[in-house]
Formats: structure tokens, sequence, C-alpha cells
């Protein structure tokens, strides 16, 4: 499709123009933006958002509801190479009671780590005594 001059571009692309223009203004890197870039970032941001959407539609569960899910989106962001990079922000949902308990564990597990150090530490000394006085 052709774009249209001015303000037309406005009406091919369905994300604001201006708060694509904070987002991209925010890297310290940029100084102005030009139109064209602006235009091309907003849509390639709605593909790309389009492509993940249709993709997660696709291969999760929302096909039998008939609906897309956040939980759809991360099991893509999760199992597709493609979107990993999403992983950290589109996270799997967990009950705040199995987080509790997941930190709880790390704690523990954390604690018997740090015994296990120590231990291996006294042991090591143990072993230069002996070997110092079979000298």
């Amino acid at each position: 499709a052709a774009r249209l001059s001015g303000g037309g571009e406005n009406r091919l692309v369905s994300l604001p123009l201006s708060r694509i223009r904070v987002i991209m203004k925010s890297s310290p890197e940029v100084s102005s933006i030009n139109q064209d870039a602006l235009f091309l970032t907003a849509k390639a941001t709605e593909l790309f958002v389009q492509y993940l959407a249709t993709y997660s539609y696709k291969h999760g569960r929302g096909k039998e509801k008939n609906a897309l899910t956040y939980s759809d989106l991360s099991h893509t962001a999760e199992e597709c190479e493609t979107f990993q990079f999403l992983a950290d922000i589109l996270p799997k949902k967990i009950l705040a009671s199995k987080y509790l308990k997941m930190l709880e564990k790390e704690k523990q597990d954390g604690e018997v780590g740090e015994e296990d150090e120590d231990d291996e530490d006294e042991e090591d000394e143990d072993e230069t005594v002996n070997e110092d006085v079979g000298s």
C-alpha cells in the first residue's frame, strides 16, 4: 500500500505515533527522529505484535476457547526460540503461595549450600594440618 503524505500516515498504523516517539527519545543515543523512521518503527512494531498474537493463538489453548490468553503468550515466549527474548517480559503466571514456597526453598537451599562449603573448607584445613604433621 502506498503511504499517504502528512497526517495520512496515522491511518496506516494503529499504534499512537506520539507514544512511539516518546519511547524512541528515551534512548540516550537518539537525538532526533525522522518522520519516516517513526512511521516504520510503529508499523514494524504493529506487525510484530500481530505476528506474536497470531502465533500464540494458533499454538496455544486459545483456539479451543476462541480467545488469546496471557498464558498462550507466555508459553510462546518460553517455548518458541524466535520469541525467547520475551521470556522475562512475559513470565508464566504463578500463584503467590507457590512463589513464596519457591523463595523459601531457595533460601533453604542457599543455607544448605553455605553449610556444605563451610564443611569442605574445614575438611581442607584438616587435610593440610595432617600433611604438615606427617612431614
